[in-house]
């Protein structure tokens, strides 16, 4: 959510950042409602204050004898006018948060200028992409031959978009969320959480997904939403909380399942586990001071990167442009994985700076002293293990259909070195 007084100080720079982001100016529609909704507080503060100077004096005119017929007639008048004047206001402000809901963030300063991903900027490259003596086959024909990806019993059972995953993938699922987690606490400080998969209208609409992005997701008959990730709950555990300095900054971190419908993504990555409607994730949250934001998305950036480096991946860090940025994000660095099939990198994990528009929307602020604002939030992929799956087997395949195991998680998979058919 935008601080409406910036927005009424420097319209100018609001309606540019706007325009950055590939969308229309709205400051002056902004202004124009904001306007009205002031002049009518203003009108119904005079009313409620006259109301009680009214009252007042009538109690003084009868202990005196004198005619109160006026004043009663003005106080009946004010009787009626009040529930209008209240009824007014909130309809400018319902109005006023409706549209403020549904405007993104606003980018940084060295945020790429760019309409989509292909604006996008290269931070760094880590690591070589491994060269092969064969063709790679891409990470559905190497889970199917290997008897480990069940895309035909899920599709039957669920439809298209999911993954039944067996045995030894089965299980690196699970030694990858336990790598990851173990990874994140013992060398980041992040506190493990356990989370509910199922979060109200208030959590959803606290981190940006509501009302704009309503499409994207699932909802319950009883009007819960199945999480598209864990920012949503751990983010909202701050969630009209003032929270001490010294208590600051806070690191969590959960693994979770993720829901999305994909409703904008019909006919791209329908064969394998690149875009299903439910994947896991380990996610990162950090709930800091406003001035330390872009110190813990570089440190944050830094954690996930961690665990593409010890699994071996050759990847790259991508700075998003302002077209490619998400609607709460200011800044975003996007983590990309090795693909051999495709020969190209594809997302794996997604940092990013949201500032204080999630703390506005859900009144999480800091306190020290007299001193007290809107905490800064961040939230980032440690990493999604469904792509992190795709990475290794096609990455780590061999030419026999095995598939060799990063040393890193073989103490996670029981010693087990290789996916092999008969394994």
């Amino acid at each position: 959510m935008h601080d409406i007084k910036q927005i009424r100080e420097d319209p100018k720079r609001f309606d540019a950042a706007m325009v950055n982001r590939n969308l229309r100016p709205v400051s002056s529609v902004v202004i124009d409602i904001d306007s009205k909704k002031r002049e009518i507080m203003v009108k119904l503060q005079r009313a409620q204050s006259r109301r009680n100077e009214i009252a007042s004096l009538i109690g003084n005119a009868k202990r005196n004898g004198e005619d109160t017929s006026l004043l009663e007639q003005e106080a009946l008048d004010l009787k009626h006018s009040i529930p209008l004047l209240e009824k007014e206001e909130a309809a400018f402000s319902n109005q006023l948060g409706d549209i403020l809901s549904m405007i993104p963030n606003v980018p940084m300063h060295d945020v790429p200028i760019g309409r989509d991903e292909t604006e996008n900027r290269c931070v760094r490259v880590v690591g070589e992409p491994p060269r092969f003596n064969f063709e790679p086959k891409p990470h559905y024909d190497i889970g199917e031959f290997l008897g480990m990806m069940d895309f035909a019993n899920a599709a039957k059972i669920s439809g298209s978009r999911f993954t039944i995953l067996r045995r030894q993938i089965a299980q690196m699922e699970r030694a990858l969320k336990n790598f990851m987690l173990d990874t994140h606490i013992r060398e980041f400080g992040y506190e493990e959480v356990s989370v509910p998969f199922l979060v109200n209208n208030e959590s959803i609409y606290s981190t940006g997904q509501l009302p704009k992005f309503k499409e994207d997701l699932f909802v319950t008959t009883d009007g819960r939403w199945l999480i598209p990730t864990a920012e949503v709950p751990l983010t909202n555990m701050v969630r009209d909380v003032i929270i001490p300095l010294e208590e600051l900054p806070i690191r969590v971190t959960a693994y979770s399942a993720c829901f999305r419908s994909e409703a904008g993504a019909a006919g791209r990555d329908n064969r394998g586990m690149i875009r299903n409607h439910q994947f896991s994730k380990v996610e990162l949250v950090s709930v800091v001071h406003p001035e330390k934001g872009e110190e813990e998305l570089e440190r944050m950036t830094g954690a996930a990167e961690n665990i593409l480096r010890k699994l071996g991946l050759a990847y790259r860090v991508m700075l998003l442009s302002t077209g490619d940025m998400g609607f709460s994000a200011e800044k975003t660095y996007d983590l990309e994985v090795w693909i051999p099939s495709e020969d190209i990198y594809r997302e794996i994990s997604s940092c990013s700076l949201c500032g204080q528009f999630q703390a506005r929307r859900m009144l999480a602020r800091y306190k020290s002293g007299s001193e007290k604002g809107f905490v800064s939030t961040l939230n980032g992929s440690g990493l999604a293990i469904g792509r992190t799956i795709v990475a290794i087997l096609e990455n780590y395949q061999l030419a026999n259909g095995k598939v060799m195991i990063p040393d890193v998680l073989v103490p996670y998979m029981n010693g087990l070195k290789e996916l092999s058919k008969d394994g």
